[in-house]
């Protein structure tokens, strides 16, 4: 039996991805498509809209969506792979347990929204 609301299916009328939401590191948009990262570096491109992906992401995962953040209009992030943030430098860095890291450059107003987010988080 299937593991309810670990698992994110995205699926077209030819293909069907499924993939534990602990393995996703970030989804990148891609005009109409987006390209999903995985750890270990394996990336997938996917026939949707950011904002459709991140719908499923809502319906799907239910409460392990929370791990999931939308940073501006290009970029969602799995907040557990989050290593270093620089609002200076205008860099995300993400790290995942194979020790490979990833460096985004999302806007400075999404690099602060996400280290609000975090650090709020940490309080609680």
């Amino acid at each position: 039996m299937l593991q309810q609301n670990t698992h994110l299916i995205i699926s077209t009328s030819t293909d069907l991805l499924r993939i534990d939401y602990r393995h996703i590191l970030y989804i990148q948009s891609d005009g109409n498509y987006c390209s999903l990262f995985q750890v270990g570096g394996v990336m997938r491109l996917v026939t949707y809209q950011l904002g459709q992906v991140e719908k499923m992401i809502a319906a799907q995962l239910s409460d392990n969506a929370k791990n999931f953040v939308r940073i501006g209009r290009s970029l969602i992030v799995n907040i557990n792979y989050v290593y270093y943030i620089s609002v200076a430098k205008q860099q995300l860095t993400l790290c995942d347990n194979h020790q490979a890291t990833y460096s985004l450059n999302p806007s400075r107003e999404a690099l602060v929204a996400l280290k609000t987010l975090i650090e709020e988080e940490m309080k609680h």
